[in-house]
């Protein structure tokens, strides 16, 4: 390849990692990669200046502001700084500033891993905030801003304008509760808390963005030149005092070899920090030297910031352990001799998966190479083949769960390991939550604050236990009053009554839905009918695969399911199913709903279709029976004509029905 071939593929490369990080809030290689194709394309550009170009990456902010927010042209632009990966590099930008200035003081500050966003006030009232952007235009994120408790919406003795840029960020314990919950409802989990501060500050519902507890520290006045202020550290103070939180730290250093250890000492310590960063900020203090330094068209000549080099170290794997998350997932963890990395000492290492440890073929005993990604999670990049003892055996997972000992589930869709069991400790809670949730045995009142509190205070270890619960148990619960206690334990009393279909899904049985509950209870019409049924006799249901039958007979197998049944039916919970089909003249008919129905909604539909013994469908095939279309019905009825099925307005179905009852 040559030189200008490679400028052309790194250019294309950086700006897709551009995109995905600045716009999509998802980036897809760490820092350090992107860091080093910047660095790269730089110094090819600088041997070879016939190949500038102004739209290089090197020399543009890479984001830009999205479609989905109102633009903002910042009045000051809000300047990238320049990277610098060793104290060589650090020393070459002292050179430049002392040759050009003089001695300076410089001030050293953390540097927030977030979004950086201006904040503008008119007379001490804050009335817009945007995102960088491009640096010269950003998005108009206002709303969310507002969300944010660090960010005063007043300010006292303030002049009469004032722009101020600061960095959005969260904090870790905020990300790992937030994670923690994400793991709970069966969500993805956010990747870093960068991601999470960036993704939730361009969300178009600022309900979104207050949910998220998102910080703020503030780093500059942009308009700095309209006030009396003589330097940085100046600013910081002012800033403070005004009500703005500041960096922690920014001390003011005259000599090198001060600057060199305040960036060590904060590399050493940034583990302990409740706040990610990726290095340190370097700042001639005063204002008047900065103003004689001038900038690139991308940088600021009077800062650098110096980006930590990721650490990669040896150790030995010792053991492996598993931990069971709150959906059942098994999730190997390594444990480690301990090593001391990125400013703390890491003993234990996540694995991942199952996939993860088989692509590595990590075992125990090995020696390996570990990492922060993205400084937080230690993780084992390799393994170190030549150091591997000759008795080390590929690892094996467990065949039972380790906290419940129930059989396991290999989910090889998710790569994932999984426990069966609706008891197991380790997802109490979530299986809780589902089986009280509304369309399963729909218990008003029992959320997950109530849930958790029952379980914190040792009152429910299963969906059984609530059942045994009175008014003075719940009458123990933190704030809890004696109307709500009667209203929840009414509501548990109520649940008992429920259709079977509903207990079905609320065992949350793997492969068992709401659609196959009622299918499910109107064919048996008992739960002691469907624990008695063979495979085979409920593979031959409508509905009801091969999958789904064996997973229910290896539910109603284990110790921990027929206890669970015993003490609901023990406590008076309804096992019977009231059927659905009152008549079988829709038998073997498939019906697909589509448009804005006027009618009747399309739960009504449903609900007329499977009353007659029909079934309702959401895609249209050469078996659908007929499809039923609202107003501005789309792609479903287009497909219909091309299939030749038979469409009914919404008078014809109506017709059709009370023909037949």
């Amino acid at each position: 390849m040559d030189v200008l071939q490679e400028i052309t593929a790194l250019r294309e490369q950086l700006r897709y990692h551009n995109e995905k990080y600045y716009n999509e809030d998802a980036p897809e290689i760490e820092d350090y990669e992107y860091d080093m194709l910047q660095r790269r394309l730089r110094e090819l550009e600088r041997a070879h200046p016939e190949y500038a170009s102004s739209d290089s990456p090197t020399q543009r902010v890479g984001g830009k502001a999205s479609e989905k927010f109102a633009t903002v042209h910042h009045a000051y632009p809000l300047e990238s700084l320049q990277d610098v990966f060793s104290f060589d590099e650090l020393g070459e930008f002292f050179d430049r500033v002392e040759q050009a200035v003089g001695q300076a003081e410089y001030v050293v500050e953390y540097k927030i891993d977030g979004l950086s966003v201006a904040l503008e006030y008119e007379n001490g009232v804050f009335v817009r905030g945007a995102t960088r952007g491009d640096g010269v235009d950003g998005e108009d994120v206002t709303h969310n801003l507002e969300t944010i408790a660090d960010i005063p919406k007043r300010l006292t003795d303030a002049p009469p304008r004032l722009i101020v840029r600061g960095e959005v960020y969260m904090r870790r314990s905020v990300f790992n509760a937030l994670n923690a919950e994400q793991e709970l409802h069966e969500k993805p989990l956010l990747a870093n808390p960068r991601n999470a501060a960036a993704g939730s500050l361009r969300q178009k519902d600022s309900r979104v963005a207050a949910e998220r507890k998102l910080s703020i520290f503030c780093f500059n006045i942009q308009n700095a030149d309209e006030l009396p202020l003589q330097s940085h550290a100046d600013a910081l103070d002012y800033l403070k005092k005004l009500g703005f939180a500041v960096s922690p730290r920014y001390p003011r250093y005259r000599t090198r070899d001060e600057v060199r250890r305040e960036i060590e000492h904060m590399g050493d310590t940034r583990g302990e920090l409740d706040f990610d960063i990726d290095g340190a900020v370097i700042k001639v203090d005063s204002f008047a030297q900065r103003a004689e330094l001038g900038s690139t068209a991308k940088f600021p000549r009077w800062a650098a910031a110096y980006k930590y080099p990721p650490e990669v170290k040896e150790t030995l794997l010792k053991d492996i352990l598993i931990s069971v998350g709150r959906t059942g997932v098994l999730t190997p963890n390594a444990v480690l001799e301990p090593v001391r990395l990125a400013g703390t000492t890491v003993s234990r290492a996540t694995l991942h998966n199952r996939d993860f440890i088989a692509k590595l073929d990590v075992r125990v005993g090995d020696t390996v190479r570990v990492r922060k990604a993205g400084e937080i999670i230690p993780e084992i990049i390799e393994v170190v083949p030549a150091k591997r003892p000759k008795n080390a055996q590929p690892y094996v997972f467990p065949q039972v769960c380790p906290v419940c000992g129930a059989p396991v589930y290999d989910d090889a869709d998710e790569a994932a390991i999984r426990c069966t069991s609706a008891e197991c400790p380790a997802q109490l809670l979530r299986n809780l939550m589902h089986f009280a949730s509304r369309d399963a045995m729909d218990i008003d009142g029992c959320g997950e604050a109530v849930l958790q509190a029952l379980v914190e205070a040792d009152l429910v270890h299963s969906a059984a236990d609530l059942y045994d619960l009175t008014v003075e148990n719940v009458l123990t619960l933190d704030r809890k009053k004696e109307k709500s206690a009667n209203n929840l334990i009414s509501s548990i009393s109520d649940s008992k009554s429920r259709d079977l279909s509903r207990l079905l899904f609320a065992f949350g049985i793997r492969h068992v839905g709401q659609k196959a509950g009622k299918v499910l209870s109107d064919h048996f019409g008992s739960l002691d009918a469907i624990l008695a049924a063979p495979v085979e006799e409920m593979t031959e249901i409508r509905d009801i695969g091969q999958t789904t039958a064996e997973s229910i007979a290896a539910w109603r197998e284990q110790e921990q399911s027929q206890r669970l049944i015993e003490r609901l039916r023990h406590a008076g919970v309804n096992f019977s199913g009231a059927k659905t089909a009152q008549s079988d003249r829709f038998a073997g008919m498939t019906f697909v709903l589509t448009g804005t129905l006027t009618q009747f909604t399309r739960q009504e539909a449903t609900a007329i279709i499977e009353r007659l013994g029909g079934k309702a469908s959401g895609s249209v095939s050469k078996k659908t029976s007929y499809v039923v279309a609202g107003e501005a019905a789309g792609s479903k009825l287009t497909k219909a004509e091309q299939l030749g099925v038979p469409v009914l307005t919404e008078t014809e179905f109506l017709t059709l029905t009370q023909e037949t009852e």
